[in-house]
């Protein structure tokens, strides 16, 4: 039963016979991961630019007046 699993395993593993269906899923969960990034990007620009302009008005270095937020 050893040699069985010996033989069996020298066989495959200098084969390249998933190699390209491995590779194709790597690419597909990269353009995977672009689209979700892209679409979520868009999704938080508008909350992620009033947070920054929220950041914007409590940094004031010429006025003495607080954060509406404090």
């Amino acid at each position: 039963m050893l040699s069985v699993l010996i033989t069996w395993i020298r066989m495959h593993v200098g084969s390249e016979r998933g190699q390209d269906l491995l590779e194709y899923a790597l690419l597909g969960g990269l353009i995977a991961a672009a689209v979700v990034a892209a679409l979520l990007s868009g999704i938080f620009e508008i909350a992620i630019n009033d947070m920054a302009d929220g950041v914007a008005d409590c940094i004031d270095f010429d006025s003495t007046s607080l954060c509406n937020g404090i």
